[in-house]
């Protein structure tokens, strides 16, 4: 009969040899195992980001990808209030978030038909690459697309905003000024910009808690490959 103390280490030695044998490394995985549990999590976390922005308030209610107005508008602030345009502002900022998140749900087809045609080179790099490798798959696959996808949604809703025309108007001339980023000449430019900004951002936030706590995706594939990954 063995003492406690025995049974102890004998019962952590069991256990130790137990762990070794089920451990996987990726070299234990097939290529189809593999990348089946890339496209899941790609999939995973292009769905998750969607649906957080996607939805009313979901720029504006989160402050990691509010929109605020660009700096050198935010700087004429005061001026424009004492002109009694400070409302017309803070309806501008409401209506860039709407816009944001009026476009994001488009960007799902999108992000689903990148991770169908990802390669296998594609998948090399994921996995080699560092802990925002799956953003920076879908931030070079997917941005020129989503800004052409997103552009005449984000006008459409920004063109209701009385400040917009205003805007477009200052900020071309600042513009060509070299004051501000081209990319900032027109409020549909700077929304889409940050929409698209926003959106990788919630990827981003999305992989780094697959690969923190895979198991916890409920996703047995992904568990396995990218727990291999740890």
């Amino acid at each position: 009969m063995f003492n406690s103390r025995r049974t102890v280490l004998l019962f952590l030695s069991l256990a130790l040899i137990f762990a070794d044998a089920q451990a996987v490394s990726l070299a234990d995985l097939s290529n189809q195992e593999t990348g089946t549990g890339l496209k899941a999590a790609l999939e995973k976390g292009a769905s998750t980001a969607v649906s957080r922005l996607g939805v009313e308030n979901g720029f504006l209610n989160n402050d990691k990808v509010k929109i605020q107005l660009p700096g050198i508008l935010e700087k004429a602030r005061p001026l424009l209030k004492m002109t009694g345009r400070g409302q017309q502002l803070d309806e501008l900022v409401v209506a860039m978030n709407h816009a944001a998140e009026a476009a994001v749900p488009m960007a799902k087809p999108l992000l689903v038909n990148a991770v169908k045609s990802m390669s296998w080179t594609d998948a090399k790099n994921i996995l080699t690459g560092g802990d925002t490798s799956v953003t920076d798959f879908f931030r070079q696959k997917t941005t020129d697309q989503l800004r052409t996808s997103f552009l005449p949604t984000v006008k459409k809703v920004t063109d209701r905003a009385g400040l917009s025309s205003q805007y477009n108007a200052a900020m071309s001339q600042a513009s060509k000024l070299g004051v501000v980023p081209k990319e900032q000449a027109t409020v549909e430019t700077y929304v889409t910009q940050r929409a698209l900004n926003g959106l990788y951002t919630m990827i981003e936030e999305e992989e780094k808690a697959i690969r923190k706590d895979p198991i916890g995706t409920g996703s047995a594939i992904i568990g396995k490959v990218f727990g291999a990954l740890r």
